[in-house]
């Protein structure tokens, strides 16, 4: 029986999917295909997207899609996906995670050090945008939204000296080329789950979810529970940008999780940031724990602990 993706039409979500689509063949030996699903996020390329709420804009028709039965598993870029679950379907593989990090592409080869001082920036995230702007509060940040060729052209045609994207989805496209600067994570963490990918099936599909299982990466999984936990402790009653990066050392039953998180100011003006270290199997703990431990610091545009919502 053939296994049906659901993806969206974007250049990168098919690019995405298609390279689950080549992993699930080789591991379950069966026919994939993919069923392009046009999502809300796509159809309005003009609305800045925290104006959306922020999560799911790219994520609820797809699942629809799995759950009529017009298709049996979903790729998603995993920092898209709500944090709560989905009433009837499993999150049944994480593959390999690509580099986490956020990119600078800029007109003359230009870096974060040596954009000149008020250059325009282009980002579509709130993330990015605070803390560029805790980096170099003299840029002149401007809202940007639309494919990767769109915001690269902004760069080309002259329309912004900068802006900034995942570099994994370029690296996915082959289109690290046009990179001027890999942001480091001590600069600007990326957001949870970047640069992973989600793979959703129904949850009573047993044959489906056989199959698909077969692509998890413990690894990455537990660095990403971690990162998505986070924010999902920070999330009541609050929309200010969140940064976080896990990275996971060690082998087998010894695997431990080190997470660094970081809140800011939409001005980019206050930030708190910390750390913690766990093993992999308490990752949600790992999250949850930073996340108490950013709120206690002060994290702007948060609850204290124990004090009322924001």
């Amino acid at each position: 029986m053939t296994i049906r993706i659901a993806t969206r039409g974007s250049l990168l979500a098919r690019t995405q999917s298609g390279h689950v689509a080549d992993a699930l063949r080789a591991a379950s030996g069966r026919e994939v295909e993919l069923v392009h699903v046009r999502t809300h996020g796509d159809a309005d390329q003009t609305t800045p997207l925290a104006s959306f709420g922020g999560v799911g804009v790219f994520v609820t028709a797809v699942r629809d899609a799995v759950l009529r039965g017009e298709a049996d598993v979903a790729v998603h870029s995993l920092k898209d996906l709500p944090t709560e679950p989905a009433a009837g379907l499993e999150i049944a593989a994480i593959p390999v995670r690509q580099d986490p990090r956020d990119v600078l592409v800029a007109r003359d080869g230009l870096t974060l050090d040596t954009l000149p001082h008020g250059a325009r920036v282009g980002t579509g995230s709130p993330r990015r945008a605070a803390q560029l702007l805790a980096l170099r509060p003299d840029l002149d940040v401007v809202a940007l939204r639309g494919n990767v060729d769109t915001r690269v052209r902004a760069v080309t045609d002259g329309d912004l000296d900068a802006v900034v994207l995942a570099r994994a989805g370029l690296a996915r496209l082959d289109r690290l080329d046009v990179v001027t600067q890999e942001i480091e994570v001590d600069l600007m963490l990326p957001a949870p789950a970047q640069g992973a990918l989600a793979v959703e099936c129904r949850d009573d599909d047993v044959a489906v979810l056989d199959a698909v299982r077969r692509l998890d990466d413990a690894p990455t999984r537990a660095a990403v529970t971690a990162e998505r936990a986070l924010l999902a402790e920070l999330e009541a009653g609050c929309s200010a940008p969140v940064g976080a990066h896990a990275t996971v050392t060690g082998s087998g039953e010894e695997l431990l999780v080190h997470l660094t998180g970081t809140v800011v100011s939409l001005d980019g003006r206050t930030r708190v940031r910390n750390s913690v270290t766990g093993t992999a199997g308490d990752a949600e703990d790992v999250g949850r724990r930073l996340a108490r431990d950013l709120l206690a610091a002060g994290a702007p545009g948060l609850r204290p602990v124990g004090g009322s919502a924001s």
